[in-house]
């Protein structure tokens, strides 16, 4: 008895500190978070609609399952870092996403990051308070 591979897509995603692995297969367009639904995951809708734009600007909102596996960062690096990777993995469902995606800027990782704290500073440019006397 032959075992039948289900199609299956992979993307990562990276975002701050935020890594996302994001596996998309053919379906009714369920997203699940660690074992969460997004909904239950994410607690901004702001939040919500960045992680679905990929589907919504390639027209596949209802066509794709994504299970996505996300860790570090906060909130906002996460959403972000699925963003990217549901963006990589549509890429493996078909090239002809890629002039949509490349134009809406999702295909590009976002390289900003936290910046280091300097010796002498209180933070990474907060300097001491400065009193004349």
């Amino acid at each position: 008895m032959a075992k039948t591979k289900s199609v299956q897509y992979l993307g990562t995603g990276r975002r701050k500190q935020s890594v996302a692995r994001v596996y998309l297969t053919p379906g009714t367009g369920v997203i699940t978070v660690n074992g969460k639904s997004l909904e239950d995951y994410l607690p901004s809708e702001v939040q919500r609609m960045v992680v679905r734009a990929p589907f919504e600007i390639t027209e596949t909102l209802g066509a794709f399952d994504a299970n996505i596996n996300v860790f570090g960062g906060g909130f906002t690096g996460q959403a972000g870092a699925m963003r990217h990777g549901i963006s990589r993995a549509l890429l493996e469902a078909g090239d002809d996403y890629r002039p949509t995606l490349k134009s809406a800027g999702f295909l590009t990782r976002d390289s900003r990051g936290k910046e280091r704290k300097k010796y002498g500073l209180k933070g990474a440019r907060r300097a001491p308070q400065f009193s004349k006397r």
